[in-house]
């Protein structure tokens, strides 16, 4: 695999940063290549590009999720130095603390942005980015349509999809699709930040929870909740899950619904990466009761 730190120094130093000495890998990240540069003052900044862009507007639109999170829902984020279409500048933020009464302020601070920013529609004013590909944000008044139309159906037509899923595949989502009101409870639209697992959760310079990489939209706010818990968050996250469900009212049931709402980012990362981690056999698995009509 090419050394892509060279043009990552590039980049920065076309950008205006002249002072940046070096940059060292980073880690975490699947869709971009990432690193920390340092500076000439002793200073250093995330930095991040892709080598084959998806669009001119992809770090426009993660700087303006970050924004987001932060004016509207209150939640930490990291200062935006730099957004171009070639590159996007950070603030350095700091690996989470291995503890409980992280995850429980995490709670607070993710009950907080999901119970303050209700919206009366689903979407966003533009399309942003999920990885490399475009998550489409087009306005619904119907939560269960806009889910439907634009988070689970729009991914089928994606390649690596096509190859994966089979015709009976195929039917049992769009069965699926038809029955998500008897499926998943009717709630409201709120800012959401749309891609958060484990691996976009840091923390500020005095601890406090800080999200990364957002791919918001206003949708239900169990998108989150699900990314988190289906994808392996550490032991000591598992007080998060109670104490979100307690301060949000979330009923008994929600455990049950992760799966499905899950699908949308399993049908993501198909759509992205040759190894898909296993996500196509958790969709098909999920898909399974919808394969014959009852």
């Amino acid at each position: 695999m090419p050394d892509l730190m060279p043009l990552l120094l590039e980049r920065l130093r076309a950008a205006g940063i002249t002072d940046a000495v070096d940059v060292e890998p980073a880690t975490g990240g699947l869709a971009a290549t990432a690193g920390l540069a340092r500076r000439g003052d002793g200073s250093t900044v995330f930095v991040k590009a892709f080598d084959d862009a998806p669009s001119d507007d992809a770090f426009a639109a993660e700087a303006e999720g970050l924004a987001a999170l932060r004016t509207l829902g209150g939640i930490a984020t990291p200062e935006v130095v730099v957004a171009s279409p070639e590159l996007l500048v950070l603030e350095v933020l700091h690996p989470r603390p291995r503890d409980e009464t992280f995850w429980e302020q995490l709670a607070h601070v993710l009950a907080h942005l999901h119970t303050t920013t209700t919206h009366p529609r689903f979407g966003w004013h533009r399309d942003n980015w999920l990885g490399r590909r475009r998550q489409v944000n087009t306005w619904e008044d119907d939560g269960f349509e806009f889910f439907a139309r634009h988070r689970l159906l729009r991914w089928l037509d994606e390649p690596r999809v096509e190859a994966a899923l089979d015709p009976a595949d195929r039917a049992a989502l769009e069965r699926l699709c038809s029955r998500l009101p008897d499926l998943l409870p009717d709630r409201p639209a709120c800012l959401a930040h749309g891609d958060l697992w484990a691996q976009n959760v840091l923390a500020t310079a005095d601890g406090r929870p800080a999200l990364i990489d957002p791919a918001v939209s206003y949708t239900w706010a169990e998108v989150d909740l699900a990314h988190l818990w289906t994808t392996a968050p550490p032991p000591e996250a598992r007080t998060f899950f109670d104490l979100y469900a307690e301060l949000t009212g979330l009923d008994d049931g929600w455990r049950e619904r992760m799966p499905v709402v899950q699908l949308r980012q399993h049908l993501a990362v198909i759509a992205q990466f040759d190894d898909d981690w296993g996500a196509a056999e958790l969709v098909r698995a999920t898909l399974a009761p919808f394969r014959q009509r009852s």
